[in-house]
């Protein structure tokens, strides 16, 4: 899961962000979501079902996978974070 780490996220070929953590399931530990450091620099919930890997990249169909501030506090609580919390990278 590391290797999802720093990939790039793309909406139709427009660099939105950048993986700055893996939010996985807290029993199982599969990933549930990616932690996104968009490009206006808040970080943002994108969950691997509204995600495909592409190459070396992640690409999203629309600006809505990306959930805000609440979801993604949401999401960290109930998950367990690869690289350990808000902010990482």
């Amino acid at each position: 899961m590391e290797d999802l780490l720093q990939r790039l996220v793309r909406l139709h070929g427009i660099h939105v962000g950048r993986v700055v953590d893996v939010i996985l399931e807290s029993e199982g530990g599969e990933p549930m979501g990616l932690e996104v450091r968009c490009e206006d620099g808040r970080h943002r919930y994108l969950p691997m079902a509204a995600s495909t890997l592409v190459e070396a990249e992640i690409v999203i169909d629309s600006p809505f996978a990306l959930l805000d501030g609440d979801e993604l506090e949401f999401y960290r609580r109930r998950g367990v974070a690869l690289r350990g919390g808000p902010g990482a990278g």
